[in-house]
């Protein structure tokens, strides 16, 4: 399939002109469509006249601000391909990334000024959004012709993989991806021009950009931006019914649980709940469903453009812990060792397909032919099962698994039970080797505020949910884990005691 796909920002200007598309919570600012358009088409003009043309790759490093996405659109209307750079990253791991995507222009906000001055190089272009002059530069261009459709399979932007196990990788983000992921989320949670949105997730990241901005975007709703996650201000907007749907990551509802106005706080007036990037805690779900908010769990990768699985409303207490399934232009299969299909309730590595799963990894065949099957089929990595009523589980990642006596260990399932104790408030269990049985787990843990670590307490809790094998030997406490912009704890960078 190769669609095509009419210029969103002109299309949207249109038929709503005067509707808001964005309202910047940290600078007060707002953007109808119609402003949303004439300045992507405005700062496509800067970026030709600097000389970019289709297949250029045109970097960004900055907070989440509407001047991203006027960059992003800019880049489609000329061809050009956006790469979001990740500011959390200091400049000794930015910058090969930034070498790596090849752009020459980079464009970044006053917070990032230091560090974007450091990467360029003598013959690289810098725009500051901040600078006294973006705004006269910018109303000075003139308006040039711009394509009317961008071909679905036509790149985009790249997005770095966050790196759990390894090395970065760029991984290719076309506009039907864009398309096929809002039809999927779209359809879902039902998402209209009368929607409002809050976006405060990274913009590196395939959450910030996808979870449900574009989709928002697409359909004609309102995307209010914060800088960032603060937990004050969502709570506030949560509770004062200013949005309608709303997606976050664990460690997010996990800070909102933890807030002093969470049990009075009234979060009947939000639509939808969503949630993904990494595993929430069945406990989460429960505290969430209390204050009458069903939250949703889903499942999807960069790769995945990312919208794969969600679970609906009516079912998330009955079959808490599932992703739900996958929505309407997803395919998926689980598969055994030797790649035949396993029937329900067996657990096997999760493979999907469809029209909205990346091509590969930008000039990296290697990588790309490594992550799909012979017959096109995309490796998650994720070992997964599905219930007779067609709800899927995920298991861990296969990567995780560690084997303990002979016995298959997925740290994902001990860390669940582990979360369920009232001293714990996140955990992480990676296997170490051990000379008897070969791996054992070993946990990583961080404590409620006035709990200490009682190591045989928590291993007398363990077994009386878990299999002696699956039990961690050793226990160590920790302030915080390395993490991805989604979430993730980055096993990898974890020590082993």
């Amino acid at each position: 399939m190769n669609m095509l796909l009419p210029d969103i920002t002109k299309k949207r200007a249109s038929l709503r002109p005067d509707k808001v598309a964005f309202e910047d919570l940290h600078s007060g600012k707002t953007r109808t469509y119609l402003q949303l358009e004439t300045r992507s088409e405005q700062l496509a003009a800067w970026l030709q006249k600097l000389n970019v043309i289709s297949g250029d790759r045109v970097a960004i490093l900055c907070r989440n601000r509407i001047e991203f996405f006027e960059t992003l659109f800019a880049c489609a209307k000329i061809g050009a391909i956006l790469v979001p750079l990740n500011w959390r990253m200091p400049l000794a791991e930015i910058r090969p990334v930034y070498k790596d995507s090849g752009a020459n222009i980079l464009l970044h906000g006053i917070e990032d000024s230091k560090i974007a001055e450091a990467l360029v190089l003598s013959n690289d272009f810098l725009i500051n959004f901040d600078a006294e002059n973006f705004e006269s530069e910018l109303a000075y261009q003139e308006p040039i012709t711009t394509k009317e459709y961008w071909k679905g399979s036509d790149i985009w932007y790249l997005l770095y993989t966050s790196g759990t196990t390894g090395e970065p990788k760029a991984v290719i983000q076309n506009f039907q991806m864009a398309l096929v992921n809002a039809i999927n989320i779209g359809q879902a949670i039902n998402i209209s021009s009368n929607d409002r949105t809050l976006n405060f997730l990274p913009l590196f990241h395939t959450g910030g950009i996808n979870l449900h901005t574009l989709p928002t975007l697409m359909n004609g709703g309102v995307v209010k931006l914060l800088e960032g996650f603060d937990v004050d201000k969502v709570c506030k907007i949560l509770s004062n019914g200013e949005i309608d749907t709303f997606f976050a990551v664990p460690a997010v509802y996990r800070a909102i649980s933890e807030h002093p106005t969470f049990k009075s706080l009234d979060l009947s007036r939000v639509r939808s709940f969503g949630c993904g990037g990494a595993a929430m805690p069945d406990v989460l779900i429960q505290k969430f469903s209390e204050r009458g908010a069903s939250v949703c769990n889903g499942m999807g990768m960069t790769e995945t453009g990312p919208t794969l699985f969600l679970m609906d409303k009516t079912n998330t207490q009955k079959k808490i812990g599932s992703v739900g399934k996958p929505q309407i232009l997803s395919d998926v299969r689980i598969v055994d060792q030797k790649g035949k299909h396993v029937l329900a309730g067996e657990s096997g590595e999760l493979e999907v397909f469809g029209s909205g799963i990346t091509p590969g990894y930008f000039n990296n065949p290697t990588a790309t032919e490594k992550a799909f099957t012979k017959d096109g089929w995309l490796k998650t990595g994720d070992v997964a099962y599905q219930d007779l009523d067609g709800y899927y589980y995920i298991s861990g990642r296969s990567k995780d698994m560690f084997i303990s006596g002979g016995e298959n260990v997925y740290p994902a399932e001990v860390e669940n039970v582990l979360s369920l104790h009232p001293a714990i408030l996140e955990a992480v269990v990676i296997g170490v080797a051990d000379e008897k049985w070969g791996e054992v787990g070993q946990a990583y843990l961080i404590l409620r505020e006035n709990f200490n670590l009682d190591i045989k307490e928590i291993e007398k809790f363990c077994t009386e949910s878990l299999a002696k094998y699956k039990v961690p030997k050793s226990y160590i406490e920790v302030k915080d884990f390395p993490r991805t912009a989604a979430g993730k704890v980055r096993k990898h960078l974890l020590k082993v005691e």
